[in-house]
Order: structure tokens, then sequence, then C-alpha cells
């Protein structure tokens, strides 16, 4: 009985690990104000709607894309107008998303679900494991706002300066024009 019960362990762990890993699993780095593709590819070709989402939206979504359009209602406002599925005729099964100026909010846990067959039903959310988990991280570009405020600040200094530079050396050429006037003598 032992050897079926370890056999029998041994298969639900096979399992449970396959079930565990079959969601695409990737993690993206971006810089804020980049735009950035989130990867997804259905195995069907038959594809009805795509929903991504993100699980601190609550019941909003990041985009859902059905009939042939996005559809606007419940999309958390973050997202209008800055995403859209790379390839919206999902040659191959792409059902991409493309993310448009990313900004620290946008760092998150993304999930991608697929529905897929012959039935028209709609639904708002569709149901079942995310194909595609992403886990997107957006940073500070290196020298982000702090090195622009500096840079500006030091072409600023640079600048007044130069100005002030400029002021005492005309001051000065006045000065010496003026040392050196010998005004014509008299006769």
């Amino acid at each position: 009985m032992f050897p079926v019960t370890a056999s029998l362990c041994s298969t639900l762990l096979f399992v449970g690990v396959f079930v565990f890993v079959s969601a695409d699993k990737k993690t993206i780095t971006a810089e804020s104000g980049q735009n950035v593709t989130l990867p997804c590819r259905a195995t069907n070709n038959n594809i009805l709607a795509v929903e991504w989402s993100r699980a601190n939206l609550g019941d909003e979504y990041v985009l859902l894309y059905r009939d042939g359009r996005c559809e606007p209602d419940d999309q958390h406002p973050s997202f209008k107008n800055r995403v859209d599925l790379q390839d919206r005729q999902m040659k191959d099964g792409d059902v991409s998303l493309i993310l448009e100026n990313v900004t620290i909010n946008d760092t998150g846990t993304y999930e991608c679900r697929v529905k897929t067959g012959n039935n028209r039903r709609k639904r708002t959310n569709l149901s079942g494991e995310p194909i595609s988990i992403i886990n997107l991280s957006v940073v500070v570009p290196p020298g982000g706002p702090v090195g622009l405020i500096v840079g500006l600040s030091v072409s600023a200094v640079l600048l007044v300066v130069a100005v002030v530079g400029f002021l005492i050396y005309r001051k000065c050429k006045q000065q010496q024009s003026q040392d050196s006037y010998q005004p014509p003598v008299e006769l």
C-alpha cells in the first residue's frame, strides 16, 4: 500500500506543479516614460475576448477587448487612452498589451485572460486561470528628475556667471577707455 500512496503523492505533486506553472510568468523592468509591451499568447486562434487585469484594481480592468473593439466600461481611469493590443487581429494568438508612458504607479502584477470558442455570450470578466502573468516594475531612470533639476540648475548658474562676467568686462573696457582719453591740446 505504501508504494501506491507514494506514487499517488508523486503524481499529485507533479500535477500541482504543472498547474502552478502553467501560466506564462515574466518580470519586466521599464523606465518611467517608456512604452512597454506585456507579452501574452493564446494557444487557440479563435479568440472572442481578451482581458488584462491587475489584482489591486478591484472590479476595474486594464483592458477588455471584445467584439473587435476595446470596451471602456469599467476600465480603470489611469489606463484610459494609454493601452491597446499589440495586434488587434490577434494573429497567431498574440494578445500582448502595449502600455504607453509608464509611471511608477503602473508597477504591479498584470494578468492576461482569453475567452476562446464559439460561445458569443457576453460577460464582463473572463473566468479561468490567466494564461500570462507579468510582474512589471517601473523605475525612475538614472539621474531622472533629480538629475534633470541638477542639470538645469548648473546651466542656470553658468548662464548667470557668463552674464555677470560679460557686464564686468564691459564696465572695465569703458573705464579703460575713459582713463586713456586725452583731450586735444589747444593751441
